[in-house]
């Protein structure tokens, strides 16, 4: 996994590294190969800005939020970000399986 972590009007200190590369962590369990992540953090007045791209094979995944402070904004980044993810892999697993999405609605409806 190969995380690049960017500060834009800011530094990247030793903490806030540690902190990113531990909550984007979690993301690795959803993957067998190895991760392209690129995380942007950046301060604009009192909003603290955090986004994220992460490449997949044929897929991009681009998550950005903002908070008031950079940690919360960090921890918020790596929850959409894996929600994100979680999403897509069931997505694909339910067309592997034969059944498109707007068929098992209807039938869990019925």
């Amino acid at each position: 996994m190969k995380v690049t972590i960017t500060g834009q009007h800011m530094e990247v200190t030793p903490a806030i590294r540690d902190h990113v590369e531990e909550k984007i962590g979690r993301i690795k369990r959803h993957f067998e190969h190895p991760l392209d992540i690129t995380v942007i953090l950046a301060v604009e007045k009192l909003k603290h800005n955090a986004e994220a791209n992460v490449h997949v094979n044929g897929r991009d995944f681009f998550v950005h939020t903002s908070q008031d402070d950079m940690y919360a904004a960090i921890d918020d980044l790596a929850h959409l970000l894996d929600r994100q993810i979680i999403k897509h892999k069931e997505r694909l697993s339910d067309q592997r399986n034969g059944q498109p999405l707007k068929h098992i609605a209807a039938a869990d409806g019925a």
